[in-house]
């Protein structure tokens, strides 16, 4: 078992509210990178998280907070989705994407959950069917947000109309689980996952076989 396996499962081994979901997915990426200085990552995500907080106005109405996030991240610093490369692997090691400012849809929403939760304003992770999304963690929230797709804000129905753009299928009704919050284990379970589907169709057995043990950890 290497130094970063027993460190990951250290850091989900408690409740799944108390995991930090930046530094566990950044020890998976020591995986690909195995002297990466985590807490530089860490600091970075700190130093973007107090630029939004300076920019936020008096009034924090959750839309303000969302365009204030969006402004940041995506006019200023230009954070887009890989849609010309999306199965390299780097867009799903979290250095990559902050280095690159570029990812598919889970990593760039684990930069936007780490900024929102920095400023207390908590979002959390959904895990729809070949996409990935968030939303406020506030009760009656309709809204749900797009980090892959520079902060689009999306209601129930647009997200049925993403569904169907993606899958190509007509889907009358949305059923309601598939907006449900998911766990901080699924999302990096999800992480995982991703990598393992990308090695093995480049194919890299032998980092697939890594993954896979790290896979079999968190069940």
């Amino acid at each position: 078992m290497t130094d970063s396996l027993t460190r990951f499962l250290v850091e989900i081994d408690q409740a799944d509210r108390e995991i930090d979901l930046a530094r566990a997915a950044l020890l998976i990426a020591q995986i690909e990178y195995p002297d990466l200085d985590l807490d530089r990552y860490l600091g970075t995500l700190e130093t973007m998280a107090a630029a939004v907080s300076q920019r936020l106005p008096k009034t924090r109405y959750p839309l303000k907070v969302i365009q204030t996030i969006n402004q940041y991240l995506y006019t200023e610093h230009n954070f887009h989705g890989n849609e010309q490369d999306y199965y390299n692997p780097k867009n799903s090691f979290l250095n990559d994407v902050i280095d690159l400012q570029t990812g598919i849809p889970l990593t760039l929403a684990l930069v936007y959950l780490e900024i929102a939760k920095q400023i207390d304003f908590p979002m959390v992770g959904i895990g729809m069917p070949g996409h990935f999304l968030i939303r406020p963690d506030f009760e009656d929230s309709e809204i749900f947000v797009d980090a892959f797709d520079r902060g689009e804000i999306l209601f129930a129905e647009d997200c049925r109309q993403k569904l169907m753009n993606i899958y190509q299928q007509d889907l009358p009704i949305l059923p309601p689980e598939i907006l449900q919050p998911i766990t901080n284990r699924q999302i990096l379970f999800r992480m995982l996952n991703n990598l393992q589907s990308i090695y093995l169709n480049q194919p890299n057995f032998e980092r697939a076989l890594v993954i896979k043990q790290w896979i079999e950890s968190i069940l």
